[in-house]
This record gives C-alpha cells, sequence and structure tokens, in this order.
C-alpha cells in the first residue's frame, strides 16, 4: 500500500540558497529508488521558512530503504548540520 511522508523543515531566509543543491541532490537521488513515486514541495504562506515536503512511495518498505541507503544520510546530515536540527519525518497511509 502507497504511503505519503511529510517531510518537516524549518530553514531561515538566509540559509535556503545554502540548502537548496543538497534538496536537488535528495530529489534526484530519491527518484531513482525503487519505489518512488512523486514529491513535491511546499512553503508556508503564513510562516516564513517553514516548508514541507511530501514524498509518496509504494510501500513503507521502500521508503525505509531509501531513508536507510548511506548517500541520502550522508547529505541528509549535511542539511540538518547547517539548519542545526534534525529533519522531522512522518509517515501516513491511506485509511481504508
Amino acid at each position: 500500500m502507497a504511503v505519503k511522508i511529510l517531510i518537516k523543515r524549518t530553514i531561515p531566509e538566509n540559509r535556503v540558497q545554502d540548502l537548496m543543491p543538497f534538496f536537488k541532490q535528495l530529489r534526484a537521488l530519491a527518484t531513482n529508488q525503487s519505489g518512488y513515486i512523486s514529491g513535491e514541495t511546499l512553503k508556508r504562506i503564513d510562516r516564513p521558512g517553514q516548508y514541507l515536503v511530501i514524498s509518496t512511495w509504494e510501500s513503507k518498505d521502500d521508503w525505509r530503504r531509501w531513508v536507510m541507503s548511506q548517500k541520502r544520510k550522508e547529505i541528509q546530515d549535511m542539511i540538518d548540520s547547517i539548519l542545526g536540527q534534525e529533519t522531522d519525518y512522518e509517515i501516513y497511509e491511506y485509511a481504508s
């Protein structure tokens, strides 16, 4: 069953350009992973600096394989280091 992953980050405006190459790299790598369906990045209107990525995967196992991959971890560690905080992930499945 497909799952949606919500990835939440607070990014100071002066760091957005520093982080964009990492985000693009993650997206490019994810699109080549087994089970990846789609992804979109949203910027919150009423709270500057808050971003939400909605990533759709064929299964939670596909997502877990991706989230545990060494290359993804390396890039994510760089992002978290620049932000000074860990990225927040939430996993959802369709209600039956």
